[in-house]
């Protein structure tokens, strides 16, 4: 094969360090653009905490603490006005040039002044309540080992008792039956009987919260039951939890009065009683972690129009450190201006990209209230349907840009607090020739079943006769997905007597 030498002319899109930056931090929720920010500040000596500004920082965090909601709304609005008036300085920061010949006849050590280091950064987002943040909750074996240490048993039953209690799951159930725990005792402990584990679960089973280590529904509710020994119906009560739980499961309060003998009344009351217990015991005990949203922007309705802004407090202000950067122009060695310019130039470039999330996230968020204005005026029914694209064409950016920015951001709203994403839904035509959000449609859906007859619920077919008769056609399996995203039940296990 003969070798040859050819020359081809092409566009080729290059992702410069820059672009990448911008690219990443556009992405970044803001919690973790804080840690981003937290990092660079760290790692960059260029870049510092505005001192004026974090002090206003910390002193209104404190202040929205103690504050009422109005006051809060105004310091809010006096931090965003400052951080705004900030910009065109950073903007007239970026336009110097950076000389690129200096004379060199001093060292570092001369000039730069340990005091001047920008290492002792101080805190700004409450770092004394990190423990509090990142601690460990407690699961339900530690729970109950906690009584357990706090309960006299002989040594032979404590060591039942944590066999037992190492089955327990989440919700407070056992994951294997006793039998097995059984079996696998027998091997250690000698002369072992079923009883003794039977003993022990029934001590267990009292332990908080009352009802765990039960090894089904009607064990649980029956240990419970226990504490309502005084109550009138309390033998009712006993008798259709251990005798007909599968009938009060599927509802079918006809079948269940005839078997009881139990008027329509009293079988309100005894199903009350049952409402009052825990059918997971286990889920008293909180054992996922908290996740903190912090709205990325806020809307608020000022002089009949709605007015998005940036939330501002959110972030740490951040500057050029005057002291590093004035030491471009001075007389260095070669090797020491060197890095100084680096790290200058590394933190303006992130400076901009902070700036071009902040404006481009604006600009988006505005767009989405824009299109959205019924929402805010009316509720979830009168949403619009709207997609990517049609944001991506109103603000003249990529629609892959658009999902950047609505992730993981959240807006904060007079109706709470909503990720960017949620705006966001496909449509349904209507009879009129119009289309509907299905996000409208899953209200109206949510709308109806809170209003329907206790006895008798609205089946999904007649859900859908209801909102074709409102001129919007949507199919029965249609309105089944959206009833099952909303984790509604199926109509036969909506009904109920009270």
């Amino acid at each position: 094969m003969k070798q040859s030498l050819q020359l081809k002319i092409g566009q080729q899109l290059t992702m410069t360090p820059q672009l990448q930056q911008a690219i990443k931090l556009l992405q970044l929720s803001t919690v973790d653009l804080q840690q981003e920010i937290h990092e660079f500040l760290e790692s960059n000596p260029l870049l510092e905490l505005d001192e004026d500004e974090n002090e206003n920082f910390q002193s209104d965090l404190e202040i929205k603490q103690g504050d009422s909601s109005s006051t809060n709304e105004t310091s809010q609005k006096e931090t965003t006005e400052a951080a705004s008036e900030e910009t065109p300085q950073v903007e007239s920061e970026w336009t110097e040039s950076i000389p690129n010949e200096l004379s060199i006849d001093s060292n570092w050590d001369d000039t730069y002044q340990n005091s001047a280091a920008a290492a002792d950064v101080p805190s700004y987002d409450g770092e004394q309540d990190f423990d509090s943040r990142n601690a460990l909750a407690e699961n339900i074996q530690d729970h109950l080992i906690w009584q357990l240490n706090l309960t006299h048993m002989s040594n032979r039953d404590i060591e039942i008792a944590y066999a037992i209690i190492d089955s327990v799951q989440t919700d407070g159930y056992l994951s294997i039956t006793l039998d097995d725990i059984f079996t696998s005792l027998s091997k250690e402990l000698e002369d072992l009987e079923f009883d003794e584990i039977e003993a022990v679960q029934h001590r267990l089973q009292r332990f908080d919260p009352v009802g765990v280590c039960s090894q089904d529904l009607r064990e649980c509710l029956l240990v419970q039951l226990e504490g309502f020994k005084e109550h009138p119906l309390y033998r009712s009560t006993f008798n259709i939890v251990d005798q007909h739980l599968a009938l009060l499961g599927n509802r079918d309060y006809v079948q269940l009065g005839r078997k009881t003998k139990l008027k329509e009344e009293a079988l309100k009351d005894v199903i009350t009683l049952i409402q009052q217990l825990n059918p997971r015991p286990g889920s008293a005990i909180d054992t996922s972690e908290t996740d903190y949203v912090i709205p990325d922007v806020s809307v608020k309705k000022h002089n009949g129009i709605w007015q998005v802004e940036l939330n501002n407090d959110a972030l740490p202000p951040v500057k050029i450190n005057e002291t590093y950067s004035a030491m471009v122009n001075t007389k260095a060695s070669s090797e020491d201006i060197s890095y100084i310019k680096n790290s200058l130039q590394e933190a303006k470039w992130f400076l901009k990209s902070l700036q071009s999330r902040n404006e481009t996230l604006l600009k988006v968020a505005s767009c989405i209230v824009s299109k959205q204005v019924d929402f805010f005026e009316v509720g979830e029914e009168a949403m619009k349907p709207m997609v990517l694209h049609d944001v991506a064409e109103e603000v003249g950016m990529h629609e892959s840009t658009i999902s950047r920015v609505t992730t993981q951001k959240y807006m904060h709203t007079p109706r709470g607090i909503f990720e960017l994403k949620y705006f966001f839904s496909s449509h349904v035509n209507t009879a009129s020739g119009g289309e509907c959000s299905s996000t409208a449609i899953r209200a109206m859906i949510k709308k109806l079943v809170a209003e329907e007859p206790a006895k008798k619920p609205l089946s999904d077919n007649k859900l859908a006769i209801i909102l074709a008769e409102q001129g919007i056609q949507v199919a029965r399996r249609t309105v089944a997905k959206y009833r099952e995203a909303m984790n509604i039940p199926p109509s036969n296990e909506r009904k109920r007597l009270i």
